[in-house]
């Protein structure tokens, strides 16, 4: 039995294909509601819930059609140094898609699929991925983060200026 068999009883008229392209649309209405990425300039943002943790949301590309982020905890990797867990995602504005191009928790996808997966294994992999992002975005949600939690991590050009001349 395959790792995203459960997927797959749950749902059995809607293909994994379809289930995906579900995930995606409920993903995309997930982080607009609650953080409204496209409307962010690029660079960090920090969301503060209380008795919750720290979220970093970095917009890292803002381009015609999409938006590229990635979502982590302030905390650390200690064999990696990076920020784990932490979930990419391209948000297409047009389409109204939110996809996890990919999750760090320790791993590469290189080093969970191997160099040349089959499609079934590509497909149940980013299923994984998204249904991880959706059920994050579900808890992150029921903590209280949303746009009103978020403030500006990055200095202004004005405070960087004034850091440099110190």
């Amino acid at each position: 039995m395959s790792a995203a068999a459960p997927f797959s009883r749950n749902l059995p008229r809607l293909g994994r294909f379809e289930w995906l392209m579900g995930l995606y649309g409920e993903n995309f209405t997930r982080l607009t509601r609650m953080f409204q990425p496209q409307a962010l300039a690029e660079g960090s943002y920090l969301s503060r819930v209380p008795d919750g943790l720290d979220l970093r949301v970095e917009v890292l590309a803002q381009h015609a059609y999409t938006v590229e982020l990635r979502l982590s905890y302030l905390m650390i990797d200690a064999r990696t140094g990076q920020p784990d867990p932490s979930a990419y995602v391209r948000l297409y504005r047009d389409a109204r898609q939110a996809e996890a191009t990919h999750c760090y928790v320790g791993r590469h996808w290189q080093d969970v699929l191997g160099l040349r997966p089959s499609v079934q294994a590509l497909v149940g992999h980013r299923l994984r991925m998204n249904g991880f992002l959706n059920k994050w975005l579900d808890y992150l949600e029921g903590q209280g983060h949303g746009p009103h939690t978020l403030s500006d991590m990055d200095p202004s050009p004005a405070e960087k200026k004034n850091a440099a001349c110190a």
